[in-house]
């Protein structure tokens, strides 16, 4: 029995999901675009000639026996806009990526480029005519043959189990179970739908089901169909991946390294069904299903899913998770104060929690901060809840920020609960003032800061005056209660505060902000300032960089506008991207903002601290925070980002009008840098069910991957509003590449029970680090101008005269990398492969092309070289001449860059430290060559965007040499595996090749 499953958009209803389908389909041929090298298209119909050895279109000009192509000569089939044609500019934007695919056949390699109406009809040609190329190769079971599949056998002894009786058939509902059980988010009405449907059909009604029928329904429900051509496209005989084709798969399209045979049979036991197939080492369709659904699969890098980041630097190296009224559980005006809103945050990995001490009527303070919260907590309560869960969910240090409204004798009370409670993990320490950093999370781990203010040094007496903080008269303003601050005498608003309270702050001293002159004379770094959101938004705006300078080395709370009385967020992007490190937010609601936050804090194994980019943290270094192109010194990168399909979507709330019809999309949003925010959509899949398919690619330029978010959305297309569905927000650097599903979670950040985005991630670097331009127009074009990263005069003659000697090597390390860059595009363009393929799979391809041929492989590779050489035995056809022409250039190219790195990487390293060693004297030396005012602020902008692009560009001209030694790695280890390497005992060792790159000393 043909397996079966429906396909979204294949004409009249088809059902395919098996080489059988696929190639019953082609046997009845469908009409395909041909695409002709002067970039016209013709419709013609195709059609597979009924002795499969052969495809036919018509009409044409040839005679019927040359408007065919032997399906023996086929070399190799494409998908996408893989070919010079498909690629021309003329066409390019005329039908989309996943609609085209190309035969490439014959000696000479020529190419028959076609387009289908959609992806769909391109699978099914993709997949039957791949079959055929290597059922020639294999001789497996011919398609519709009796023999049973691994697959059926193992359905069918499922089916035994549930035969209980042994009667050869199971009551509906029993079989309805069955599948639900091995398919767990499958609705029960699709599943009894599609019985009564066949039964219909083999008109066999009735309360019971037999094995065939059972089996023909399991296979047409949970058979996805972009699953099996994935499938098809890696296995070598095409029911089933085998240990090596597995390996393959992990190695080349997940880019997982160091997989051996041991490992893909460890995954085969773990998530192949059949016992047939775990004895014998093969993943069947289900199998594999379940092996990229599972948590091995995830979109999630498992490195990130512990502590993975360096945590010895100072405090205010990192941005810290922080809350601002965790106590409320809904709105800042209307809310309810309840206990569970601390444990919620802290269980979450929030790292600072703001408490409001307010006069309590039982002479206790009490915790709330709205006039008509229905309830307020006692403090001693709130604290004791503290005690048990501040380190649960993370063991880095808990910054408690207390807000003072309460009078001098219910702080004593206060601080003395603070102590008794919290005892040893209180930290007190007085701060080092020989130091000039805070302590690091390490060193504070399992400590809770007390961030507030402090009595001035010479008071002596139980309880002083200090300066109001700005947040504190906001609240007490809504709250109705200044009558117990000290009178308003035209300065700053003062409060009373008790010793006892002051002694219990050390590292986190409140003091009011001036501005960033005076911080940076006198600002001592264990004191911390707030800021309101709108204040801070200014300086975000209108001096970014002064702002990203200040948090080098000081601490800063940003708290949301008192005007936020519905309790919603501010973007945290708009302040992490100046280095503040604590953005106070509103836990208790959903939305965007805390989807943002909840994704980003996950990065560090959900510690509730995340190591700020490099660029931020470095005493010297250039970093513009709205910055509209790519950075000095930081690689731009290419998310290539194709949205596949998704699963058991669920209806949005409150659609009940609509009925069952979800007609879903997908938007994909980077957050981030603002020359990094964009936003892509799919097209809405109609009529899709709960499994839609989307098969779009996307494309963002992230410039500042450090600081970048993935967030995807699912909405449902509704004229009336589009209305929300799912989400999932995830770190750029968390990206796992390959095939990979994205848990779904709701509003509120929950996950959705088996509700998932199917997707493909590639990241490239952007071409050269240069602006992104199309390659393969005209000779002329390809010449540009090469773009080179430059330093700039600082005005100072001797510091001008230090940085004017790394001219000549900047320019050299950019051209060693583009050079290498530019030869690898051409290399896998030529190989019928995207950017973003390795060069194990460009040196796999070329010898399928090899293995295809009749004659014996004619091109070889000596493995005996460190940078082996692809030789030619005899006459090769033009295009595999242009694939060694586009090698040996790529080949040189590496030699050279490995060759002269270190040299070219040491004169930029002596030139920033040379730079370095006049930075202690800067302001010396600018009083002394009179700068002043805008020509000093430029001064020190220019040198520190000169450090920054030295230490930067040395950084990539190493990272480009470790690629190409990891390049020559990867040909020697293609070469010995696919039989056309000779000599292959010098293969380089990896272990040298690979090892990890040491960061440059800050």
């Amino acid at each position: 029995k043909k397996k079966t499953v429906s396909f979204s958009t294949m004409p009249n209803d088809r059902k395919i999901n098996s080489t059988a389908a696929c190639i019953s389909f082609m046997l009845e041929g469908c009409e395909l675009k041909k695409v002709r090298s002067n970039s016209r298209m013709y419709s013609r119909f195709f059609v597979l000639d009924a002795d499969m050895r052969s495809v036919r279109w018509e009409p044409s000009k040839k005679d019927s026996e040359k408007a065919k192509i032997e399906i023996k000569s086929v070399k190799e089939v494409r998908v996408g806009k893989k070919t010079p044609v498909l690629r021309s500019n003329g066409l390019s934007d005329q039908f989309p990526d996943e609609c085209a695919f190309s035969i490439i056949y014959g000696d000479n390699y020529e190419s028959l480029d076609l387009v289908a109406s959609s992806a769909d009809v391109v699978s099914a040609w993709v997949m039957g005519l791949r079959y055929l190329v290597s059922y020639g190769k294999h001789t497996p079971e011919a398609p519709g043959t009796g023999h049973p599949s691994l697959r059926t056998s193992w359905i069918s002894s499922v089916f035994d189990l549930a035969d209980l009786e042994k009667s050869g058939r199971i009551p509906v509902s029993r079989a309805v179970q069955l599948i639900k059980a091995l398919n767990p988010g499958m609705k029960t009405s699709t599943i009894e739908l599609k019985f009564k449907e066949l039964q219909k059909a083999s008109e066999r009604p009735g309360a019971e089901v037999p094995c065939d029928l059972f089996v023909e329904v399991y296979c047409e429900l949970c058979t996805r169909p972009e699953i099996f051509f994935l499938l098809v496209q890696f296995s070598s005989n095409k029911e089933y991946l085998g240990l090596k084709d597995l390996l393959m798969f992990l190695e080349v399209e997940q880019g997982m390294e160091g997989v051996t045979e041991e490992k893909c049979l460890e995954i085969v036991g773990k998530y192949e069904p059949s016992k047939e197939g775990r004895e014998k080492g093969y993943l069947a369709i289900d199998g594999f299903t379940r092996y990229l659904l599972s948590a091995d699969c995830s979109i999630f890098d498992p490195q990130h899913r512990k502590v993975c980041q360096d945590m010895a630097q100072p405090l205010s190296h990192y941005y810290i998770s922080s809350a601002h009224s965790a106590c409320l559980l809904e709105d800042n005006f209307w809310g309810r104060s309840d206990i569970s809103g601390y444990i919620s945050a802290l269980g979450l990995g929030c790292r600072s929690i703001e408490l409001v001490l307010w006069d309590g009527p039982e002479g206790e303070p009490v915790v709330y901060t709205s006039p008509s919260a229905a309830s307020c907590v006692p403090f001693r309560a709130v604290v004791g809840l503290i005690d048990q869960h501040a380190f649960t969910a993370s063991a880095y240090p808990l910054i408690l920020c207390l807000v003072v409204r309460c009078s001098a004798p219910q702080q004593r009370l206060a601080a003395q609960c603070l102590r008794k409670t919290l005892g040893e993990k209180l930290y007190l320490e007085p701060p080092n003032p020989a130091a000039s950093y805070l302590p690091s999370p390490e060193q504070l781990k399992g400590r809770i800061l007390i961030k507030g203010k402090k009595l001035p040094p010479g008071c002596e007496d139980s309880e002083g005056e200090v300066s109001d903080e700005e947040e504190g008269r906001e609240l007490a303003r809504r709250l109705g209660q200044e009558e117990r601050e000290v009178p308003d005498t035209g300065g700053p608003r003062r409060l009373r505060l008790s010793r006892e309270l002051s002694e219990l702050v050390s590292l986190c001293q409140a003091v009011p902000f001036q501005d960033f002159e005076s911080s940076r004379r006198g600002q001592r770094y264990w004191e911390m300032c707030s800021f309101s959101e709108v204040e801070a938004g200014r300086f975000a705006n209108e001096c970014p960089a002064e702002l990203v300078s200040y948090n080098k080395r000081f601490l800063s709370r940003i708290y949301p506008s008192p005007m936020r009385i519905d309790a919603s967020n501010m973007n945290p992007q708009d302040f992490w991207k100046c280095g503040c490190q604590m953005v106070a937010m509103n836990y208790q609601t959903p939305g965007l903002m805390m989807d943002l936050n909840a994704g980003w804090f996950r990065q560090n194994g959900a510690c509730g601290y995340v190591l700020r980019p490099a660029i931020m943290r470095e005493e010297v270094s250039y970093f513009s925070a709205n910055a509209k192109d790519s950075l000095p010194g930081v690689p731009a990168q290419l998310l290539h980002l194709k949205v596949i399909s998704g699963q058991n979507l669920p209806k949005p709330k409150g659609s009940g009008a609509k009925g069952e019809v979800v007609e879903p999309y997908v938007c994909a949003e980077i957050h981030g840098i603002p020359a990094d925010c964009a936003e892509h959509r799919t097209k809405t899949a109609l009529q899709s069910g709960d499994n839609p398919i989307f098969d779009e690619s996307l494309e963002f330029q992230i410039n500042l991957p450090e600081l970048a978010v993935l967030r995807f959305v699912v909405l449902d297309d509704d004229y009336i509003g589009d209305e929300f569905i799912a989400q999932y927000t995830i770190p750029f650097e968390c990206l796992q590449p390959g095939y990979r599903h994205v848990p779904l979670q709701s509003l509120a950040g929950e996950p959705l029970p088996h509700a998932t985005l199917f997707v493909h991630v590639a990241i490239t670097d952007r071409r050269g680090g240069g602006k992104g331009h199309r390659r393969g127009l005209s000779g002329r074009r390809g010449r540009r101008v090469r773009e080179y990263t430059s330093t700039k005069a600082t005005g100072i003659k001797a510091i001008d005269e230090v940085f004017r000697t790394a001219t000549q090597p900047l320019r050299e390390a950019t051209d060693l990398r583009e050079n290498v860059q530019n030869a690898l595009v051409s290399f896998k363009e030529l190989c019928g492969l995207t950017p973003a393929a390795n060069m194990k799979q460009c040196i796999l391809t070329v010898a399928a092309w090899l293995l295809h041929s009749d004659s014996s492989p004619s091109v070889t590779l000596n493995l005996a070289e460190k940078y082996p050489p692809m030789e030619a035995q005899g006459p090769i056809p033009d295009l595999l001449r242009k694939v060694l022409t586009a090698y040996e250039t790529m080949i040189q190219t590496s030699r050279t860059l490995i060759e002269s790195a270190d040299a070219v990487y040491s004169k930029l390293i002596q030139a920033q430290q040379a730079g370095m060693d006049f930075h202690k004297e800067l302001h010396r030396i600018e009083a002394k060559e009179g700068l002043r005012g805008r020509k000093l602020q430029k001064a020190l902008e220019s040198f520190a965007w000169n450090i920054t692009v030295l230490k930067g560009q040395a950084d990539l001209l190493k990272h480009a040499k470790a690629e190409a030694l990891d390049n020559l790695w990867q040909i020697h280890n293609a070469g010995q595996s696919c039989g056309i390497g000779r000599n292959g005992s010098a293969s380089p060792e990896p272990s040298r090749l690979r090892t990890p790159l040491e960061p440059i000393p800050e």
